[in-house]
């Protein structure tokens, strides 16, 4: 049945295309969210440009027809802007001035109307739905007889189909030995298997077992066992999911990986000694850039004093903490010398603000999202933390930058999430691991065991 979406804010600013994405029905945009939406256009940040967005696509649907009587879409369904409606219509508790107010007294508004006009035509009346990543507004509605639901075009229809732990893939012995002699085994096998494109598993034959990977760039099932646990900048794999990530972030083939497990599993600590030693050692790429989202998302970093990094450093905090923990600076007996009786060696392997260091020779950036648009970043190791609280949108802004020879990670935890109108089945990280999932540019690793110390696994286990 044809329905009549009521569209609030934070749907539009999520998604600047949602007025697009509601197939045949008819979608209404009450008129409080275009004094929303012009609150934000002034802003710099990414909310202030989906603003615009929005606002032009609006502009430009009105050379169709008149906004307040519907104005035709591509499939067949329509766009008003309409007024929010008699305010008698909502419960006194909840009359004011708030946006929310309106936008429902909008809703009923329709939905009133749209009874009317059905029992005069004597048909069934159409359903108006009220469309919110609000949770709240989305009770209030309920508990007002409105119909509610999230917005669902970017949500992932199961999440635990992407953060399971690694399969474990029974082999016949056959298989299995030529890829425990060979160090491979070729891509029929692959296909008996259903394994995907640079997926990591376990190769099970009996009680034996090997650490194994689907290889895009050879084709072949790898096995990673043979050659051992490989140092990385210092950094040797704790578990067998880090061992599959360092594969993954060592393999200049694989241009997009995305790390996801909970707090203290090492996701950031192996991300960074990858790119590091990729950068410094190897010469692979140019530089190591760091982002992490300054939390909301595009927030104005003008209340901080000082100029850009002084802004930033508080955001990065984790990052440099990351840092000094591979240098060596939380180790006992390491800094017992001042740093200007430091010989230029000493203060390479054991400095005591590494991460400065490592600025200041150029091979570390960081870097605020807030300004990433319209950049071009070639031969470079980026690495986005805390990707869980990016929208699908931002993220698609982040990595539709990546120029020629450049590799991206996203790292996060898809079950602590900050942002507000984001879950686990509609932020960035999981909209990324679903759409490349058997790509072969992108590989993807859950990380299971917390590493960080026994305590913060309890921690994140318990709590």
């Amino acid at each position: 049945m044809i329905k009549t979406y009521v569209l609030d804010t934070n749907v539009l600013l999520h998604d600047p295309g949602a007025i697009f994405k509601f197939e045949d029905n008819h979608v209404v945009i009450p008129i409080v969210v275009v004094e929303e939406l012009d609150n934000f256009k002034k802003s710099q940040d990414m909310l202030g440009q989906n603003a615009r967005r929005v606002s032009n696509a609006i502009d430009a649907l009105k050379t169709r027809g008149s906004l307040q009587d519907g104005v035709p879409l591509e499939h067949a369904g329509t766009l008003r802007v309409a007024f929010n409606g008699n305010a008698n219509l909502i419960p006194l508790m909840l009359q004011g001035e708030k946006a929310d107010t309106h936008i429902l007294g909008c809703a009923i508004a329709n939905q009133k109307s749209e009874s009317k006009l059905a029992a005069k035509e004597k048909r069934d009346s159409m359903p108006v739905v009220l469309v919110s990543k609000d949770t709240n507004l989305r009770i209030k509605a309920e508990a007002l007889g409105i119909r509610a639901q999230d917005y669902e075009n970017d949500r992932i229809p199961d999440v635990s189909n992407l953060y399971g732990e690694a399969r474990v893939i029974e082999m016949p012995v056959e298989v299995f030995s030529a890829l425990a002699g060979n160090g491979s085994t070729e891509a029929p096998a692959i296909k008996e298997f259903g394994v995907e494109v640079n997926e990591c598993f376990v190769a099970r034959c009996g009680t034996s077992s090997i650490l194994a990977r689907h290889s895009a760039l050879s084709g072949t099932i790898v096995n990673l066992t043979k050659n051992g646990d490989k140092d990385v900048h210092g950094v040797l794999p704790k578990n067998k999911e880090q061992r599959f990530a360092l594969e993954l972030l060592m393999d200049p083939a694989v241009s997009l990986v995305t790390l996801a497990g909970m707090a203290g599993t090492g996701k950031t600590l192996l991300a960074l000694a990858a790119g590091l030693n990729q950068v410094m050692e190897d010469g692979r790429y140019s530089r190591l850039m760091v982002c992490r989202p300054v939390f909301p998302m595009g927030k104005d970093l003008g209340y901080l004093p000082g100029d850009i990094s002084e802004k930033i450093n508080p955001w990065m905090q984790p990052i440099f903490d990351n840092i000094a923990c591979l240098y060596g600076a939380f180790r006992p007996g390491k800094r017992g010398k001042a740093k200007s009786e430091r010989t230029e060696g000493e203060r390479m392997k054991y400095p005591t603000r590494p991460h400065e260091e490592l600025m200041a020779y150029g091979i570390l950036e960081v870097e605020a999202l807030t300004y990433i648009r319209g950049r071009s970043i070639p031969n470079q190791f980026i690495v986005v933390d805390e990707a869980q609280n990016l929208t699908p949108h931002e993220v698609k802004t982040i990595l539709t930058r990546a120029g020629e020879g450049s590799k991206i990670v996203l790292t996060g935890d898809p079950y602590q999430i900050d942002n507000p109108f984001v879950d686990a089945a509609s932020n960035g990280l999981s909209h990324v691991v679903s759409r490349f999932r058997g790509q072969p540019e992108a590989g993807h690793v859950t990380l299971i065991r917390g590493e960080r110390s026994r305590l913060a696994e309890k921690a994140a286990k318990l709590l």
